[in-house]
Order: structure tokens, then C-alpha cells, then sequence
């Protein structure tokens, strides 16, 4: 891994990365990725992973990746820029919009806009899954292990933290 990156790294790439999130901090997790993985060299594919399992299993908002992210770059002081570089813009834009969005009610392009934008939020956070199942799984066993856990977590009448715990017991005693 390259050089830790300073507060001022953290703050403006999750700037940038903010007004992504459209849908939520899922929708930016591939791009979370090719950034602190493939591009900086700031963490691993397998640190990347875990951050992401501890923030998906913590209670809270799915914004704790980023926030976990700069705890690992640079300790408190980058959990709390990267928190606010992620959340700063894009909560402005949203106060913004929703003041213009509630001046357009019954308007026919709101109508329009919320259609449209229904499908890319879904394929944004179908392209995160896509993604950290091949960063977490590199042999056929842990592929057809995370489609497993999907089925389960998709069809499942429980808490997802059983599937979450019983991944983790799997690659405790590395059945896989």
C-alpha cells in the first residue's frame, strides 16, 4: 500500500464521492473502492471488505463505510472528515431540492424524475454487491457462499446478522 493519504485527501475524495450517493452510501461503494483499493493504494481489497461487513452489521446509517474508511486512514480526526465530507454537500443539496422539490408537487415532471431515477439506484446498489462479492471471494466456494448468504438474507424472516455471523464462523474455522 502506498503512503496514508492526509485530512485533506480524505475530505476531498469523499467530497466528490458525496453527491454520488444517490440512493444512499451504497450506491458509491464500487467507486469507494476503485478509489482507496485500485487507484490510491490507501487499503487492501480484503481491509476494504471487512470495513464494509463491520459498518453493514453495526445498527446506524449505511454512511459508517466512509466513516469507518478515514478511522482506518488516519484515526479519528479522518473518521470525522471523511464523515463530513460525505455528509456536507449532499445534505445542502437535499435541504436545497427540497424546497424546489416541494414547489413542484403535482407537477408531471416530478412524477417523471422519481420513475427515472428508480432504476439507477437500483443497478448503483446491484453493482456495489457485484462488486464486494469479488473483492471477498476469490475461489468458487466463497462465490457460491455469498449467493447463499443473498438467498438467505433476500428470503430470510430473521435478523441478516445471523448470515453475517455465520459467514464470520465459516472463515473462523476457514472452511473456505
Amino acid at each position: 500500500m502506498s503512503a496514508r493519504p492526509g485530512l485533506s485527501d480524505i475530505f476531498l475524495g469523499t467530497l466528490v464521492l458525496s453527491l454520488m450517493a444517490v440512493g444512499g452510501a451504497n450506491a458509491i461503494v464500487p467507486e469507494l473502492h476503485r478509489q482507496t483499493v485500485e487507484l490510491r493504494h490507501w487499503l487492501s481489497g480484503p481491509e476494504f471488505a471487512a470495513l464494509f461487513a463491520i459498518a453493514s452489521a453495526a445498527p446506524g446509517p449505511n454512511v459508517l463505510i466512509v466513516t469507518l474508511i478515514g478511522w482506518q486512514l488516519a484515526g479519528i480526526p479522518g473518521a470525522l472528515v471523511a464523515t463530513l465530507g460525505i455528509c456536507a454537500p449532499s445534505s445542502l443539496l437535499a435541504w436545497t431540492v427540497g424546497h424546489i422539490w416541494e414547489r413542484l408537487k403535482g407537477s408531471p415532471w416530478r412524477a417523471i424524475i422519481q420513475r427515472g431515477l428508480a432504476p439507477v439506484t437500483i443497478g448503483l446498489v446491484l453493482g456495489s454487491g457485484w462488486l464486494l462479492t469479488g473483492a471477498a471471494a476469490k475461489s468458487w466456494h466463497g462465490v457460491a457462499l455469498a449467493a447463499v448468504a443473498a438467498l438467505v438474507y433476500w428470503r430470510a424472516k430473521f435478523n441478516p446478522l445471523w448470515v453475517l455471523g455465520a459467514g464470520a464462523l465459516i472463515g473462523l474455522v476457514r472452511w473456505l
